[in-house]
């Protein structure tokens, strides 16, 4: 007979906390009917979006250092129009070569 294994679809990571704070976490989860790892999952995503926000504003600060950029949206439509035309005729002298 052999056996089927099968992949851990989760982690189990060990974490300890000073023991007032352990209490409060497990009132906390009684209070809400959820498992301490929902907890923790629902408490990482919470800081994790955090983390991004605090990413993007400092992205958001260096940027406006910077000042206004001094291309419009059809500037940047008629740049990448002809970055890609460039590169499709590339393409073609390419594909010309290798046929000759």
């Amino acid at each position: 007979m052999t056996r089927k294994t099968t992949t851990r679809k989760t982690r189990v990571f060990s974490i300890s906390f000073p023991e007032p704070m352990a209490s409060q976490v497990e009132a906390i989860a009684q209070k809400e009917g959820r498992t301490t790892s929902e907890l923790f999952r629902e408490a990482f995503r919470a800081y994790r979006t955090a983390r991004r926000h605090s990413i993007l504003d400092a992205a958001r600060a260096e940027a406006a250092t910077r000042g206004p950029s001094p291309y419009t949206e059809d500037d940047v439509e008629r740049l990448v129009h002809e970055v890609r035309q460039e590169m499709y005729e590339e393409r073609m002298r390419e594909m010309q070569r290798k046929t000759a």
